[in-house]
């Protein structure tokens, strides 16, 4: 589903993710939980590491991690169980606005790129 939903973005943003690796999990791990401050393993949808495209250099630096996104499968399943979108609304939504903060971009433009996915 994570992989139909990055195929129907935009070309252009599609371009610009070169290099981002998204994983998908069941839960973060407790490292992860404890540096967000999350009361519960269902509190974390997705999760963005990384250099953001502004900050990271022109090529990554020896010993570097690619940037990384990760989906959480049960928290979302666990809030799209409550939600009147379909599964996949709620992936691409997860998946836009983790891949949103490797862009730095605002709330408003991650909505019209989810919107364009639709």
């Amino acid at each position: 589903m994570a992989r139909d939903a990055f195929a129907e973005l935009p070309q252009a943003f599609r371009g610009l993710c070169e290099g981002v690796v998204i994983r998908v999990e069941d839960f973060p791990d407790d490292e992860t939980l404890d540096e967000m401050d999350c009361e519960t393993e269902f509190d974390l949808l997705g999760l963005f590491r990384g250099r953001g495209l502004a900050q990271g250099a022109a090529s990554m630096e020896t010993g570097q991690f690619p940037n990384m996104v990760w989906l959480y499968r049960r928290p979302i399943l666990d809030f799209w169980a409550q939600q009147d979108d379909t599964l996949g609304a709620v992936v691409t939504h997860v998946l836009v606005h983790e891949i949103g903060h490797h862009f730095g971009l605002s709330d408003e433009d991650m909505e019209a790129i989810e919107e364009a996915a639709r």
